[in-house]
């Protein structure tokens, strides 16, 4: 995440819960589109409050996030509350949603912090009949009655493939994530897996960073100072890591323009506007635009049909994704996300073009 938070203590258990696998299309109802399943025993028809918990408000992306929330609530028709910020602690993240479920919210859209530390407060939510949308990250276990995320194995998948066309061989680095998220495991083995089947000149340097800007920076210096020959680094979340990255490259000389020589090929995750810049001026190649338009608008849209009783099935949505059944059993709506470059960084359509 993320572009995704960190997960700070309480590790539970972290079973893995990666791989989204496609079930079989089915025929649905009314006109066919996964949005018309039918109700299934509604309570309250839709209405009620509804919270909508942040993981953080430190990163670009989830500042775009937390600014388009009101505005998806209002036109999915959804009364929403002001929005809580857990800070990047998994605990804090679990008294939020008991909080939210004090003040009577007949409906949750959480961001989760921690794939396994969610489940307590998922289990809260059970037990007082409120259902819950996860926006971002997907949890091991627990109830929701969606998860709303991007496929992130195709995040590291499409940063392999851009560094390993554009780096022929050599050293390349991946900042990673928390792995306590699925999003950093789904995003680190992807990455490495790809490199290591499709590109095996390449040799890959890994920094553990969960998620904190200040943790990259100190890493990455230390690992620069070992391998100045680096040649491409990704970036799982530009929200966090992009700052750091240039800020460290430049301190050490490093930071060269594309076409210059020495220039190190970056791929990014997220698709801020911060991104688009850095690819317009050449400091970074590529980004993925990770659509928190459509994590606000679409975790609106299935929690006010949670909230009315509806149920969805695996199979293409009218919105140009997937509906996929996780091994865990939940289902997962993965949206596009498509990759930036200087040829399409203009695009009107991307939401990093949109915001102020």
């Amino acid at each position: 995440m993320t572009g995704t938070p960190a997960r700070k203590q309480n590790r539970s258990r972290t079973a893995r819960a990666v791989g989204a696998v496609a079930g079989a299309t089915l025929l649905l109802a009314a006109c066919g589109s996964t949005k018309d399943t039918g109700a299934a025993g509604a309570d309250g028809g839709g209405s009620g409050r509804v919270g909508v918990i942040l993981p953080l408000l430190t990163s670009p992306f989830w500042q775009s996030y937390n600014d388009y929330v009101p505005k998806m609530a209002e036109s999915e028709g959804v009364d929403a509350l002001k929005t809580v910020n857990s800070n990047s602690d998994p605990s804090q993240q679990i008294t939020d949603i008991n909080n939210q479920l004090n003040q009577g919210v007949k409906g949750l859209v959480v961001a989760p912090l921690d794939s396994a530390a969610i489940e307590a407060g998922l289990d809260q939510a059970e037990r007082k009949g409120v259902p819950v949308v996860a926006v971002d990250v997907a949890p091991d276990q627990g109830k929701v009655a969606m998860v709303v995320r991007a496929d992130n194995v195709a995040y590291g998948e499409k940063a392999c493939d851009y560094l390993g066309k554009n780096v022929t061989s050599g050293k390349v680095v991946q900042i990673m994530g928390d792995l306590a998220s699925v999003n950093g495991r789904d995003r680190s083995e992807a990455f490495r897996a790809c490199v290591k089947k499709t590109f095996p000149k390449l040799k890959v340097l890994e920094i553990p960073a969960k998620w904190e800007s200040d943790t990259a920076a100190s890493k990455l210096d230390t690992l620069l100072n070992a391998n100045p020959d680096i040649k491409g680094i990704y970036l799982q979340a530009g929200g966090v890591y992009l700052a750091p990255t240039l800020q460290t490259l430049k301190s050490k000389g490093m930071l060269k323009k594309a076409g210059q020589d020495g220039h190190i090929a970056i791929v990014s995750n997220d698709g801020i506007p911060q991104e688009f810049d850095a690819i317009r001026k050449g400091e970074i190649d590529a980004t993925v635009s990770q659509p928190a338009d459509l994590y606000a608008k679409y975790g609106m849209y299935y929690i006010r049909a949670a909230m009315e009783g509806k149920s969805f099935a695996p199979g293409p949505t009218d919105h140009d994704s997937t509906i996929v059944k996780l091994p865990s059993g939940i289902l997962e709506d993965q949206l596009p996300a498509p990759l930036v470059t200087k040829d399409n960084v203009d695009d009107p359509k991307l939401w990093g073009n949109t915001v102020g």
